[in-house]
């Protein structure tokens, strides 16, 4: 079968489902929301582990463009909210006001937070909850910084997309946290590299390879619900896996430099050394070779396991020669470096801050869903092909009904998971496994 060209109506289905991210972050102004440069802007942070309070801080950096104050704080745990007040108060002195009456916890702590009087909303918590807090600061009216990745399923990545497409009926900015998207160096780079620099690409290759992440030792007094929470990652309700909550970086940088998601994959992984209980019930390795639309190849790899080659970085081969990507270094076949990026630097965790906050100042338009969303997806596709064996097809993989949702919210309900009598949890079997 001869490969459709990347402008065809191979990525029809995928736009039915969520309009395309080009027209998302290009919709025009309705001329709602306007903040200038002297009106103060409120934000609630969802979400007070690291990354969210990173990003609170980015965000609160933004004050030289115009007043901002941290004003509602919401996360499952207080312990871990009173520790991000902690250190925010520590850095950012009076711009935090979150007196105890705007301190929330619990799984409803988002939507107090939210109907606080804010202007503008951090979603950083564990990505399983992301489509229903985005969901909910949009129908409430808020602009929106969201942490990558933005869901865990096929259903949550819909349900992101039809919120993206109420916020930009309303005029609402949303930032997504891939950051690559804000670095000079990827900008530059990639915008060379689709000038034809390396002439037709037709190979990618992308790499998130470390030793892993914590572990939290169960305590006697949890719930089931509560243990799964203090050790989201290793929960795919929860975090999707970590080829969708790490490597999902490397995997946008390939459907940005190619314009459209992938359109089949297969691959293979599992746990060879991260085997024991407390490692819940994703894998340690994922493999996996991404197919687009014209056939380029786009090869995936992520891995947890100590001891090992690491490698986090993107990597492009041409008819011309080849891009270490990250690194904004084109060479020919022959090695002799072609062009080297020799520009700005700066940080592009506060860059995509300063520019979301200056949108919203501006009223310009902003809604970075759609991509965030289509990056997603491409993770799940990728988990799905690993789980299960199986060559997969992209419209089928976004089509799926399956849900990792639990049914109900609390600190005594069910997870979606549960260890059997020895305290393990039940392991993806490719072959067995069923994705759709």
């Amino acid at each position: 079968m001869t490969p459709e060209p990347r402008s065809s109506s191979s990525r029809r289905a995928f736009l039915r489902q969520g309009g395309a991210a080009a027209g998302l972050a290009a919709a025009p102004s309705l001329g709602a929301l306007r903040a200038g440069p002297e009106a103060e802007l409120k934000i609630a942070l969802v979400g007070c582990g690291g990354r969210g309070t990173g990003a609170a801080h980015q965000a609160l950096n933004t004050h030289v463009q115009g007043p901002v104050r941290l004003w509602a704080m919401a996360d499952a745990f207080q312990d871990r909210l009173e520790s991000s007040l902690k250190n925010l108060q520590q850095n950012h002195g009076p711009r935090v006001e979150v007196p105890e009456e705007r301190r929330f916890t619990g799984f409803d702590a988002y939507q107090k937070a939210i109907d606080s009087g804010v202007d503008v909303v951090i979603l950083a918590t564990p990505p399983g909850f992301r489509p229903i807090h985005f969901e909910y600061a949009v129908r409430q009216g808020k602009h929106v910084f969201m942490e990558k990745p933005v869901a865990v399923d096929a259903p949550g990545v819909r349900r992101v997309l039809a919120a993206a497409r109420e916020a930009q009926a309303k005029n609402l900015k949303v930032g997504v946290g891939l950051q690559r998207h804000h670095q000079p160096v990827y900008q530059a780079t990639l915008e060379r590299l689709r000038n034809g620099a390396l002439g037709r690409i037709n190979l990618l290759r992308c790499y998130w390879n470390s030793g892993g992440v914590w572990v939290r030792q169960r305590r006697p007094e949890q719930t089931e619900m509560e243990y799964q929470m203090r050790n989201w990652y290793y929960f795919n309700w929860l975090c999707g896996d970590h080829i969708v909550e790490q490597h999902i970086h490397n995997l946008d940088v390939g459907n940005w430099l190619l314009g459209e998601p992938p359109v089949r994959a297969q691959g293979q992984g599992g746990r060879q050394v991260r085997t024991g209980r407390e490692f819940g019930e994703i894998y340690d390795h994922h493999m996996v070779e991404f197919t687009y639309a014209d056939g380029t190849k786009m090869l995936s790899q992520c891995r947890h396991i100590q001891g090992c080659w690491n490698q986090v970085d993107e990597f492009a081969h041409g008819s011309a020669g080849s891009c270490h990507i990250g690194r904004g270094i084109i060479r020919g076949h022959d090695g002799k470096v072609l062009w080297r990026y020799e520009g700005p630097g700066g940080d592009p965790y506060q860059i995509e801050h300063d520019e979301l906050f200056a949108a919203i100042r501006q009223d310009r338009p902003y809604n970075e869903a759609g991509y965030g969303a289509l990056s997603t997806m491409t993770a799940i596709f990728g988990r799905m092909a690993t789980y299960s064996g199986q060559m997969l097809e992209w419209d089928r993989c976004l089509e799926s009904e399956i849900s990792l949702a639990p049914k109900e919210y609390s600190w005594d309900a069910p997870p979606p998971v549960l260890p059997d009598e020895n305290g393990f949890y039940p392991v993806a079997m490719p072959g067995q496994t069923k994705v759709l």
